[in-house]
């Protein structure tokens, strides 16, 4: 139950995060139109944020490979190579 609640608290963020991310970006593109339409220089802000985006992304969607269950096994895994070779 507490993992589900922990995946379903990541979705919401990563959905809040695509969410502020497009509003802003939509904000920056006004606001490079009203200033200085010639250069586009909102594209800078909107392709880092977006590689943040996607990574956030990825991370929420692969959650189950490399979450918390993951790392439970990793440290089982390890805990027991260590007794093995003390």
């Amino acid at each position: 139950m507490l993992r589900a609640k922990k995946r379903v608290e990541n979705l919401k963020a990563f959905y809040i995060h695509i969410t502020v991310y497009v509003l802003v970006n939509v904000m920056l593109f006004v606001i490079n139109l009203l200033t200085d339409p010639g250069y586009w220089w909102f594209l800078y802000p909107l392709g880092g944020w977006g590689i943040g985006v996607l990574i956030h992304g990825i991370t929420t969607i692969k959650q189950g490979n490399f979450g918390s269950e993951w790392e439970e096994r990793k440290i089982k895994e390890y805990m027991e190579n260590d007794k093995k070779n003390s």
